[in-house]
């Protein structure tokens, strides 16, 4: 290798680390996407060239080999886990304890990251190690797979060896993007993303899940001492690591308690998982006179939220057919509180998944439940006497066809007589992101097709008054209602019907993109494989979907007779007041749903982002809006409250 050689290398590397600090650090730009490519592929071939690679080459992330089992490493400094407090009252006697020692104690409020606690350790510089926080002592050594990590930095300003601790964590904008990208391989949660990528021996399958890792306390640093929080996370960041999102200092109790409040308003708000807060005291010289428990610091504590993991009895498997022929096992549970309800079933998945995690009815497990929707089964606690297998069924339980395995999962493919999978498909059709059809809930449905033998959505267009007043419950005005959103649904726009039709593997996002790139239904459903895989986001899994949908005699049947009932719309390029804006909504709106708003942006020519950045061009912030319209107002993006919104597009 040349001088001319190695000068350039050190310089696309130092420029190709700094667009990427920006990108995934400040979430600042710099460039293109194509730039960032461009230097990288110079890069790579200089060291295929040189047969050199430097140490902090973001070549260096790229997943290696699969390794043969995870080797131990004992911590430079222990890693301890924290107390707990989960009422006001305890986290009051914990802060009041120490106040009455240290009257001037400062205290600083943090987020709690629901992930996996990640320690690093560098030498020279170079990022040497990384490791799990395994029992505090001991953990397990993941540096190819944290490798993978972009905004980890693979080197720092600071050369003496130091640990660094933090949480890797999957945002839950990753999570979406990878599910979208691997339908068949859907993550259920983010927390479990995070564990099942660093935990993995293939780096490959890390790189894939698109991990973060936020930094937030040094456990060893080589000749360096720190003052307190405020010093470490200047240090954090004087080194180009991602800190916590929120960080603020209070020295009395209602302050502490206010910014808990304002963290529970907004948690459901963000794009990754929190559990709790974390309050520590500030100057590190309290710290030291304050010292450890056997477990934990006496100078830090968690406050948790609401427990979202409960352990109970699986005491039966019921298996449910969806509207697309799909079955998915739910345990029927031993009654638990969890989240302030009493949970009874719980998802299991898939066959495949029951099998991976030994899950046997009679058996303790763990239930976790999330944004209040079902619950899900994590894994087993423990099998008794009383345990079975769970067996897997060779016929639908609900018309008695033959199953089809594809993959972890088990379908019926009778779609044209099973009853679930036509009374789901009815509600789909009907529901607000799609046709949106007031009135037809999953009972009304199931009457449609028992009673009024309703079997397909085309039949919808059919139904009279004197057909509905035969349901229960169904008088005049209900009627009337009915009949008249179905009326109104004639004009639906055609990515909603896209949408509607309930076309495997195709959401919202991808019905837009059909919509505008084919404008009808007709010339979507002449769609070739090459011309659907050519499109972003469209992969040849979610291409076969749709090809088979439209293979399908029957379903040509009912769009041709939905033609015929006037539901053929044809896509229309949206113009108007947020044409070629990027809008983010945030906090309550009063007035509007959140689907209901981003519909009438995305007509007026806008499209709805789900966090703050730099290419934000507008912010709309209803009641308690929290950490996004925090960033707008830092990057100074224009902010509407509801108010405005509703005089704008009035």
């Amino acid at each position: 290798m040349n001088d001319l050689q190695s000068k350039r290398m050190e310089e696309l590397v130092e420029t190709l680390n700094d667009w990427a600090y920006r990108y995934y650090v400040l979430d600042e730009p710099a460039v293109s996407d194509a730039r960032y490519d461009e230097l990288y592929g110079e890069l790579l071939a200089l060291e295929q060239e040189t047969g050199t690679r430097l140490p902090s080459s973001p070549t260096n992330r790229v997943g290696g080999e699969i390794l043969k089992g995870f080797e131990q490493h004992r911590h430079l400094g222990r890693l301890y886990s924290l107390d707990k407090a989960q009422s006001y009252g305890e986290l009051e006697e914990w802060y009041g304890k120490i106040k009455a020692r240290f009257p001037e104690a400062v205290f600083t409020v943090e987020y709690k990251y629901d992930g996996l606690t990640i320690n690093l350790t560098y030498d020279g510089g170079n990022l040497v190690l990384a490791s799990t926080r395994g029992n505090g002592e001991v953990g397990e050594v993941v540096t190819p797979q944290v490798r993978t990590i972009k905004s980890v930095p693979l080197t720092i300003n600071y050369k003496g060896r130091t640990e660094i601790q933090g949480e890797g964590i999957m945002k839950l904008s990753a999570m979406e993007a990878f599910n979208k990208k691997h339908p068949d391989e859907q993550l259920k949660n983010a927390r479990n993303g995070v564990a099942g990528a660093i935990r993995n021996l293939d780096p490959k399958i890390t790189a894939e899940r698109n991990l973060d890792l936020v930094l937030y306390a040094v456990g060893y640093c080589e000749g360096r001492k720190f003052s307190g929080q405020d010093d470490i996370v200047g240090f954090l960041k004087e080194n180009k690591f991602q800190t916590n999102a929120f960080y603020k200092k209070a020295d009395d109790f209602e302050t502490i308690k206010k910014y808990i409040k304002e963290i529970e308003q907004t948690r459901t708000s963000l794009d990754f998982l929190i559990d709790g807060v974390v309050i520590k005291v500030e100057q590190t010289y309290i710290r030291d006179e304050l010292g450890y428990t056997s477990k934990f610091p006496k100078w830090a504590i968690a406050y948790k939220f609401e427990a979202d993991q409960a352990v109970t009895l699986l005491k039966e498997v019921v298996w449910q057919v969806g509207r697309t022929g799909k079955l998915t096992p739910i345990g029927v549970m031993e009654p638990v509180e969890l989240c302030g309800a009493t949970i009874r079933r719980a998802t299991l998945n898939n066959y495949g998944d029951i099998t991976r995690k030994d899950l046997k009815t009679g058996s303790r497990v763990i239930i976790r439940r999330s944004n209040d929707v079902i619950p899900e089964v994590l894994s087993v606690v423990e099998h008794t006497k009383d345990s079975r297998d769970i067996p897997v069924p060779s016929v639908c339980p609900a018309c008695g066809s033959k199953l089809e395995e594809f993959g972890a999962n088990l379908f019926c493919v009778n779609s044209l007589h099973c009853e679930p999978q036509i009374v789901n498909k009815t509600v789909h059709f009907c529901s607000k992101n799609a046709c949106d059809i007031d009135g037809i809930s999953l009972k009304t449905a199931e009457a449609l097709y028992k009673v009024l033998g309703v079997n397909n959505v085309a039949m919808l267009y059919d139904l009279t008054a004197e057909d509905l007043l035969k349901l229960d419950k169904f008088k005049d005005k209900k009627v009337g209602n009915v009949l008249e959103s179905i009326e109104k649904s004639k004009k639906v726009s055609l990515d909603r019907l896209i949408f509607a039709l309930g076309i495997d593997n195709v959401g919202q996002k991808t019905a837009r993109d059909l919509a505008a790139k084919y404008g009808s239904i007709d010339k979507l459903a002449s769609a070739t494989a090459d011309e659907l895989t050519a499109m972003p986001d469209i992969g040849p899994i979610v291409a076969e979907s749709i090809l088979e949908y439209f293979a399908n005699n029957d379903n040509r049947v009912i769009i041709e007779r939905l033609k015929n009932k006037g539901v053929n719309p044809v896509y229309v390029a949206a113009s108007g007041k947020f044409k070629g804006k990027n809008v983010v909504l945030t906090g309550t709106l009063e007035k509007f749903g959140r689907s209901e708003a981003s519909e009438i942006i995305r007509n007026m020519g806008g499209e709805v982002q789900s966090a703050v950045s730099k290419n934000t061009n507008l912010v709309i912030a209803g009641a308690n809006a929290g950490s996004k319209l925090a960033k707008a107002l830092s990057l100074g993006v224009e902010i509407w409250d509801e108010d405005r919104f509703v005089r704008e597009i009035s």
